[in-house]
């Protein structure tokens, strides 16, 4: 029994289970819903538009295409290629995430032993599935599946530097590394690991110059998609969704001006409070003992990421999900500080501890608010007087979370500019026919001079003749 509970393989599959608990549920999650119908609504126009990858569509683009720049659409692809087989569902995107996430903590564990002793691998492996890693691996977004594919990139790249310098090893280590860079961005500051590698004497020199040019091809096409196919898709098609960043100085303003929100990613949202004071145990013990190389691995990442933060400036502040890969990095320096411990039974209590602060005060992730189910309801309601080639409005501000369960193209907007005669009659020149005012659930209540076609407590849905 104690070989069975040591073994990372179960606890792995034990939090897959947990996690599985409301998986089909629709992406109305309290934190990034937004974000996920964005991933959804990429999918389903895969399925229904045109499933052409490099052509990515939203649906808040007005009567304009929905065509525009974002990261690279994998997870949105694999959504799509689920649907050709079982027929398009949302929750496609949750499960995806899951098992890519789920397999991207053992090829962390597999570094970990790799490079340091299997103890470590182990307490930072259930400090990572206990951490942010535990909501955001079933969430419907790239972020934990982008740093999954990196770090079984990484594991097969190491291998061909280090064990055995197989083409296969090397293959892999190239598809792993390119899909997880172009499907997130900032998921590349791992790749610093590589750096310190190259100046190990033991490694021949064929086997690093093959490593760097491998790498090398990998930044190719993410360089191709991100700084030329994204300018051009938003400039040829006239809409601008995606956040490619600030300039340094900006972005480093914006993370002083909201310091404490940019440290509390870090203290609070990445491993909880009391897996942060692990890492800050794992990092003095590391300093003062002179652990070169898990320093070394540790700057190597921060510095980069660090770039990140200064590139994303209030956004990475605002916006928990930024954190994540850097967070593997934080769960091993954690896991360094309790392999020092000899007594396991400690170890085993503040594992546990960890586990439980970090799964409790993500729980709220696994429940959807009551106020926002009607939502789902939305697009039955509008197929009753209209089309699904209808464009619509709707009063959700910036969230597009309403347009997706609506099943139409639209626009998104305040209160403040729909209630403006100029602002509707500009959107019906453009081909606006309905406009749904959201009473509760993203938006409040407010009346304007249309013929009213539907209404009941959660939202009112006007008809716009043509002028």
């Amino acid at each position: 029994m104690l070989k069975v509970i040591k073994d990372i393989r179960i606890w792995i599959f034990l939090f897959f289970l947990i996690r599985m608990y409301g998986i089909t549920l629709p992406p109305l999650d309290k934190g990034h819903n937004w974000r996920q119908t964005t991933v959804t609504m990429v999918a389903r126009n895969f399925v229904e538009t045109e499933a052409n990858i490099f052509y990515p569509r939203i649906d808040f683009a007005g009567e304009k295409t929905g065509i525009t720049g974002m990261e690279f659409p994998l997870l949105n692809y694999l959504i799509y290629l689920f649907s050709m087989l079982f027929g398009y569902d949302h929750w496609y995107g949750r499960l995806i995430n899951l098992m890519i996430s789920s397999a991207g903590i053992w090829y962390f564990f597999l570094l970990v032993r790799k490079y340091f002793n299997e103890r470590m691998a182990f307490n930072a492996s259930i400090i990572l599935l206990s951490s942010i890693w535990f909501a955001y691996s079933r969430k419907i977004m790239p972020d934990t599946f982008s740093t999954s594919l990196i770090l079984a990139g990484l594991y097969y790249g190491t291998n061909y530097l280090d064990r055995k310098s197989s083409l296969s090893n090397l293959l892999a280590a190239f598809g792993l590394l390119l899909a997880g860079t172009m499907s997130k961005l900032p998921s590349a500051c791992l790749l610093g690991i590589f750096i310190p590698i190259f100046f190990l004497k033991d490694i021949t020199f064929k086997r690093k110059i093959s490593l760097a040019s491998m790498l090398l091809l990998v930044m190719v096409p993410v360089i191709i998609w991100y700084f030329y196919w994204v300018p051009f898709l938003v400039e040829e098609y006239g809409f601008w969704h995606f956040f490619m960043g600030k300039g340094m100085l900006e972005g480093a303003g914006e993370v002083v001006a909201y310091w404490n929100e940019s440290l509390k990613k870090f203290y609070e949202n990445a491993l909880m409070f009391i897996g942060f004071g692990a890492f800050l145990a794992g990092f003095f013990l590391a300093f003062f003992q002179r652990n070169k190389k898990l320093l070394t691995v540790f700057c190597f990442t921060f510095f980069p990421f660090l770039l990140i933060v200064f590139k994303s400036g209030a956004t990475f502040a605002l916006h928990s999900y930024y954190i994540i890969p850097f967070v593997p990095v934080m769960a091993l320096v954690s896991g360094y500080a309790l392999s020092l411990i000899r007594k396991r039974w400690i170890v085993v209590v503040i594992l546990i501890a960890i586990g439980a602060e970090g799964i409790l005060n993500q729980q709220h992730d696994f429940r959807l608010r009551e106020s926002d189910l009607p939502i789902v309801d939305l697009e039955q309601v509008l197929d009753t007087f209209s089309q699904r080639s209808d464009l619509i409005l709707i009063n959700s501000g910036d969230y597009p979370t309403p347009l997706y369960f609506a099943h139409r193209k639209g626009w998104i907007a305040p209160n403040e500019n729909i209630v403006r005669s100029a602002y509707r009659d500009d959107l019906v020149s453009k081909g606006l026919k309905y406009i749904v005012i959201l009473k509760q659930a993203f938006g409040t209540s407010i009346e304007i001079p249309e013929a009213v076609v539907f209404e009941n407590e959660n939202y009112t849905i006007y008809h716009l003749d043509d002028r």
